[in-house]
Formats: C-alpha cells, sequence, structure tokens
C-alpha cells in the first residue's frame, strides 16, 4: 500500500478522535471534508464532490467550503442532527517548519450552538441530560448561548411523567442520557416522535462523584445551600455535572458564562402537564405547530430577542406565588396607564440586540468587531431606557430600574477603540480606530506613505542613473523590484541584482530598495497582528464584565416582557383580573384570546363563568356541535393561566383563585407509535389526571368516552364525576373544571370544587 502523504496523516490521527464528527478541516482559506465526511456534506450540503491526490491510488474524496462562510453550511448540517468538528490551523502558516500544525477547536452540536445565525432568538436552546435510577432522578437543562441553567430532582414515583413534563416544556434540542432512563420506553418514545432530538447514552460508570463535585463548585461558587442539593440527590449530581463535562469537551472551552444555577420548584410554578401544553396550545398549535394561532402568538409583541424567549418562558411557566403574580400585574398597569411611556419604552427597546448571547461570544473569545460594535450601540439606549422609568412606582419596575447597569466604562472602551465598521475577521486589520494606539499610528503612516516612498524612490533612481523609463514595481514572488527596458540595460549600475529577465525588459533589486520593502510590508504585517492583540484585549476586559451585562439584559428581558402584556391589555381591551388565593374563578364576558383575534374583527360572543366551592361546583354545558363548547372551556382555562402568567385578561372583569395545577383532556386520536387507541390513550391520561390532581386543581374534560361506544362513554363520564366528587368530599377546596360532551345529547360539563353530587349549574344549551 501506498504511503499516505504528510497531509492527509495529518487528517487521519485527527479524526480517529472524532469519528463520530463531520470534520471541517481547515486548509488556506477553505474548510475540507474527505472520504465519507465528504459524501456526505456533498449530498447534505449540495456541494461538488471532487478529489485529492493523498498518495494513494485512488484521489481521496473531497469537497469543501469557504472559511468565511462556512457558518451557513455548519448550521445546515447541525439542523439535520450532524456533529461538526472544527479543526483550525493553530500555528501561522509563514512560520511552519514543515507541515502546519492543526487541532480541532470545536465542535459543533444542536445543543451547544452559540453562533446567532444557527439560531433562533425568541427560543432558548437547551441540551438536556437525564439521569435516572430506581430511587430518584435528576434532570438539567443547560443552554450554552446564555448561560442559563434549570435543574430538577424528584425521588416520588411518577418520575417518567416528569421527565416528559420537563422535556416538554423547556425542548430541548440535544439529550444526553444514562441507560437506565434510556430504558424507559415512554421516554425514548416521547424524545423521538414529539421532540425529534437525538440522544446520546451515557454510563454514569465512567465518571467520579468527587470530580463531578468539583466540576460543579466550579459553577456555584461558595453556595452551600445548593450543593447540599447534589449530595440529597446522586442523580441530579450526575445530570449536571456530566452536562458540564460534555459541554467543556465540545466547547473546547472553561464555560465561563455558566455560573447562574436555577433549581426547579414545584410551589413557584403552575404545573402542566405535555397534554394541557398541547391542547391550551400554550406556544404552538396542534396542527401546524406554528406561533401563529397560540396563547404566545398573542401576548408576545416583545422587541428584544432577551424579552422574546423570556415571555415565552413566563407562558410556559405561570406562578402560582400570590406576591409574586401582583408584582407582575402592579407593573403592567402602571405600563397601561402611561401610554406615551410605553410606546417610548417600545421604541427604545426595538434598538437593542441581543447582549445576552453576545457576550457568551465575547466570554467564548469567538466574537468579531462587528459584535462589540453591536454590544455599544445596545448599550447607547440603556441610558434613555433608564432615564424613562426612573419615576415608577411598582416594586417589579422600580427593581429593573436598579437593575439596569448603564455599562457606561465599556461603552466608552468600545467607542473609543473599535472602527465604526470594522471587518467580520478578526485577523485582517481594520478594527482598531486611529489614536487609540500610538504604534499602530506609526505603522499606519508607513503604510500610508509607502507609495510616496516608492515614488522618491523610483525619481531619485532615474536621476542617479540616467534611465528615465525606470520604473518601481510589487509582485508577491520576489516583492518591490527595478524595472529597466531593454534599450536602457546598459545604463544599469552594477549594484543592481538582476531578479528576472522578460521579453522586453529586465527586473532588479537593491538593498535600499529590499529595506524599503520591510518596512511597508513589515508595517503592514505587524499592524494586522497587533490590532488583533489589541481587540483580544479588549475583548477580554469586556468578558471580564459578563455578570454586569447579563444582570442588565435580563432586567431589558423583563421591561420587555411586561411592556409587551402591556401593550396587549391597551390594545385588545383586557381588564386587569382579581388573583386571590379564594377558591374562586369568577369571570364576566370572557373571551378566548386567540379565537377573538383569529376572527378578524368579527365580533367575539362572550361568555360568563362562575365556579366556586359552594352552589356553583359542577357546571353542565349543552350544545350541539360547533356551537362553541370547546372554546369556551379552553377558554376558561386559558384566561385563568393568563391571570396567573401576571397578564392582564379577555373579559370585562375576572376574579381568579390560583390553581397549581391545569389538566385537560380535550379529544383524542390513535397513538400508534406507543401501541395505544384513541380509548386507551384517552383511558390512560384520565387516570393520570385522577391520580396528580390536587385539591386547588382546575380540570378541563372535553368529550370524555368518545372512543367507545355511546353508553359506555356515558356510564365512564360518570364513573369519573362521581370520583371527583367523592374524592372532594374529603378535600373541600378541590378545584375542578370538568367537561364532557356525549354523542347523543351534546352535553359538556365543567365541574369546579366539587363536593355534593346533587348541585350542577347549567351555562347554556342548544
Amino acid at each position: 500500500m501506498a504511503k499516505l502523504s504528510p497531509m492527509m496523516e495529518q487528517y487521519f490521527q485527527i479524526k480517529k478522535d472524532y469519528a463520530d464528527t463531520l470534520l471541517f478541516f481547515r486548509l488556506g482559506d477553505f474548510y475540507e471534508m474527505f472520504f465519507e465526511d465528504a459524501k456526505i456534506a456533498s449530498k447534505e450540503l449540495e456541494l461538488v464532490l471532487t478529489g485529492r491526490d493523498c498518495g494513494q491510488e485512488e484521489r481521496a474524496p473531497m469537497c469543501g467550503v469557504p472559511f468565511h462562510s462556512a457558518d451557513s453550511y455548519i448550521a445546515k448540517l447541525v439542523s439535520r442532527g450532524y456533529k461538526v468538528a472544527i479543526c483550525e490551523q493553530v500555528e501561522d502558516p509563514a512560520t511552519a517548519k514543515g507541515i502546519v500544525k492543526r487541532d480541532v477547536v470545536r465542535i459543533v452540536t444542536p445543543g451547544t450552538v452559540i453562533e446567532s445565525n444557527m439560531l433562533d432568538e425568541s427560543k432558548n436552546n437547551y441540551l438536556a441530560s437525564i439521569f435516572l435510577n430506581d430511587k430518584n432522578c435528576g434532570i438539567a437543562f443547560v443552554d450554552v448561548s446564555t448561560g442559563e441553567v434549570h435543574l430538577d430532582s424528584f425521588t416520588d414515583d411518577d418520575s417518567t411523567a416528569r421527565i416528559i413534563n420537563q422535556l416538554g416544556c423547556y425542548r430541548p434540542s440535544e439529550i444526553i442520557i444514562n441507560k437506565y432512563a434510556a430504558s424507559v420506553k415512554s421516554v425514548i418514545t416521547f424524545i423521538k416522535d414529539r421532540l425529534s432530538v437525538d440522544y446520546q447514552l451515557i454510563n454514569e460508570a465512567d465518571y467520579n462523584e468527587d470530580d463531578l463535585k468539583s466540576v460543579i463548585s466550579a459553577h456555584i461558587p461558595q453556595d452551600d445551600e445548593k450543593l447540599s442539593e447534589f449530595s440529597k440527590n446522586p442523580a441530579l449530581l450526575y445530570a449536571f455535572g456530566i452536562a458540564l463535562i460534555y459541554l467543556k469537551g465540545v466547547q473546547k472551552n472553561e464555560l465561563d458564562n455558566i455560573n447562574d444555577v436555577d433549581f426547579y420548584n414545584e410551589n413557584s410554578y403552575l404545573s402542566l402537564d405535555i397534554s394541557a401544553r398541547r391542547n391550551l396550545e400554550l406556544t404552538e398549535t396542534q396542527l401546524r405547530r406554528e406561533k401563529k394561532g397560540s396563547l404566545l402568538w398573542v401576548l408576545d409583541h416583545t422587541k428584544t430577542a432577551m424579552g422574546k424567549r423570556l415571555i415565552r418562558s413566563w407562558v410556559e411557566q405561570p406562578l402560582i406565588n400570590y406576591n409574586a403574580i401582583i408584582q407582575r400585574q402592579n407593573a403592567v398597569e402602571e405600563l397601561t396607564a402611561d401610554t406615551i411611556l410605553l410606546d417610548s419604552l417600545m421604541n427604545y427597546l426595538s434598538e437593542m440586540f441581543d447582549i445576552e448571547r453576545i457576550m457568551t461570544r465575547i466570554v467564548y473569545g469567538t466574537a468579531n468587531a462587528k459584535e462589540l460594535r453591536t454590544l455599544g450601540k445596545t448599550i447607547e439606549q440603556l441610558s434613555n431606557i433608564k432615564s424613562s422609568i426612573s419615576g415608577v412606582k411598582s416594586k417589579m419596575l422600580n427593581s429593573i430600574y436598579d437593575d439596569i447597569d448603564l455599562l457606561e466604562d465599556i461603552l466608552s472602551l468600545i467607542e473609543n477603540a473599535i472602527t465604526e465598521d470594522p471587518p467580520l475577521t478578526v485577523r485582517e486589520g481594520g478594527m482598531i480606530k486611529k489614536g487609540y494606539n500610538s504604534e499602530l499610528d506609526t505603522l499606519h503612516d508607513i503604510v500610508e506613505n509607502g507609495k510616496g516612498f516608492l515614488a522618491d524612490v523610483e525619481q531619485a533612481e532615474q536621476e542617479k542613473t540616467g534611465i528615465k523609463k525606470l520604473k518601481i514595481g510589487y509582485n508577491r514572488v520576489f516583492g518591490y523590484y527595478i524595472e529597466v527596458t531593454n534599450s536602457f540595460k546598459d545604463l544599469v549600475p552594477d549594484h543592481y541584482i538582476r531578479k528576472q529577465t522578460l521579453s522586453n525588459c529586465e527586473r532588479y533589486i537593491t538593498q535600499e530598495l529590499k529595506e524599503l520593502e520591510s518596512k511597508v510590508l513589515g508595517a503592514q504585517e505587524r499592524i494586522v497582528r497587533i490590532e488583533y492583540e489589541i481587540f483580544s484585549q479588549i475583548r477580554n476586559t469586556v468578558a471580564d464584565q459578563l455578570e454586569r451585562v447579563r444582570v442588565t439584559a435580563r432586567a431589558v428581558a423583563r421591561l420587555d416582557s411586561l411592556c409587551s402584556l402591556a401593550y396587549v391589555a391597551v390594545n385588545n381591551n383586557y381588564t386587569r383580573p382579581i388573583v386571590d388565593t379564594s377558591d374562586e374563578i369568577v369571570i364576566k364576558d370572557g373571551r378566548h384570546p386567540v379565537v377573538e383575534l383569529m376572527l378578524n374583527g368579527s365580533p367575539f360572543v362572550p361568555n360568563d363563568t362562575h365556579l366556586d366551592c359552594r352552589d356553583n361546583r359542577i357546571a353542565i354545558i349543552t350544545g350541539p356541535n360547533m356551537a362553541g363548547k370547546s372554546t369556551y372551556m379552553r377558554q376558561v382555562a386559558i384566561i385563568t393561566l393568563m391571570a396567573q402568567i401576571g397578564s392582564f385578561v379577555p373579559a370585562s372583569s375576572a376574579k381568579i383563585g390560583i390553581v397549581d395545577r391545569i389538566f385537560t383532556r380535550v379529544g383524542a386520536s390513535d397513538d400508534l407509535s406507543a401501541g395505544q387507541s384513541t380509548f386507551m390513550l384517552e383511558m390512560t391520561e384520565v387516570a393520570d389526571i385522577l391520580k396528580y390532581a390536587t385539591n386547588k386543581s382546575l380540570i378541563v374534560f372535553d368529550e370524555i368516552g368518545r372512543g367507545t361506544s355511546t353508553y359506555d362513554g356515558m356510564s365512564i363520564a360518570r364513573a369519573v364525576l362521581e370520583y371527583i366528587v367523592d374524592k372532594g368530599v374529603s378535600a373541600c377546596r378541590k378545584v375542578s373544571a370538568f367537561a364532557i360532551a356525549y354523542h347523543v345529547i351534546y352535553c359538556v360539563l365543567i365541574v369546579c370544587r366539587c363536593v355534593d353530587m346533587g348541585r350542577y349549574l347549567l351555562h347554556f344549551s342548544a
């Protein structure tokens, strides 16, 4: 077998350590792929498959992309589930002895992307890490692009359902999971069929607990309370610790932006299972999986990327803490009362960029000078925003005011140092302003005056030699040269050194010319090198201010989300609901927020709702198909949810007693992948609801029993109703909204805080 070329030997040496990736191998101005990687990339990216001599009899299949436009190609590959390893030249080719050293500097996977053009600015991009054993479970959700970490652990019997619910809430783009968790069929089915993401099996036996604790402690410094959580739940230790190790492995970085860890507290948020999220269409529609037509579509009028991500999380995780809800309501009310302030804030916010993700790239050393200028443009708006809210009264807006740092030192540094329109790359110069560095200014003078120097030398040589047509030129082969036509060869001085003979002239060099060349060309090279060093220093200086920028970015996100809720309230004629800890849900002239907007100006007929633990525990609603029964039921649930987000609601008035969970059983279809018929799926969901509902839960059942015969369905509905009623006898604060549609009599039933089977409220009938 013929020996491989040195370059190809280097390629294979690197490739063997990254066998499960597509290796982007840097050769000059291109990233090249070879062999099977090239075949895959050629097909997925529609690139021409060529070949390259590699020392073998057959040429190596090859394709490539320009390095300056590689991000779009990488994004396409990652979106299709591939991992891409970026292999760079790690030494200067000009000074390299032999083959240029290369190494993988980063691995790009679906859950570890930090480039803005590869991400949806409105969504977090989470890597999920799931570890389950026979006693407890730990889940970590890490968004490396923002530095957010959300952890959850539990030891109860419903770990499978909770895993699925959390996955449905955070919707990670990549998952690592241990073998025990991977053995749970329902979890894997959900990951494959509902999330459509890849997962990677991890063997926790390969990791040492002490090492994991050490890794975690670097990101939760001096917080004994948080660190103690990992001692209580080893599964959480493995979930978070291995997630960090995995991220360090692909990022080739210390993950300095990950230092804000949030532990999920089920006492803080309204619990929504995956069925409720789907049936209520919180962030996307059921059929088309589009934002338009969802509750998020109604509420999201945010102007910043940070705000878009935050309001999504507010919709996904409504509050159950009374004080927190009231604080949001007070802030929204203050903004709705001053529409001039609201408009000006939204205008300022529209000029702001995604500084949260920009800071991540700055910290990781991948941000360019344009991104620093973008950061500066965003900082410029902070003074306008802060001065606008200087006189606010609500606690939450005051907190935002306090958290906004004007970052004047960062702005001053960027404005003084970085040019207005710097290049996209950081190794070609043109980034640093004149006047910022004296050495750079001197070098620029040399380069700019180089043409003048050359003209002076040319004139001087013409006068010395008497050769009037003597010219000075330049090429890449031997640099600056003196060109003399053949008719003047006899006048060439002896100290001229011949370098090239052409048909009609000779080219020479001189010691003086080479010294000038060294001075001019060396100046340009030094400019590029010094500019990169200065830029790196500036970038590191800004990176050191990560926490200040992050606190400010999240304050801006809160303000943006509040402004969005206020805007919606003003423009859609929403009212502030009374939120309390009572057992009542009382809605006057309630409207479905999505349906109302989708009607495009046509009137929406409002409906009242009155549910409590006394005379209005159960509500029966009848009507023919298409009468609006399902819309009404969803409307009650959505208005309740909106109130606990802190939003105003579509009603003339509303009083909402805080609920801890919302369950829905609305419609059904076969789930063949899980081997479940319509009826089986329906009964499974009903059983789960009856199992997990508490005395403060809201339940919506629509057409329960539709998956079987009419009379069997009616019997099931009655049995479920009686169970809820009987359960309510021992837990009189039970909150339930129970809806049933029978095939023949078209009956829909809503039950709230049911205690007495003899108490019904008929809302409307056909």
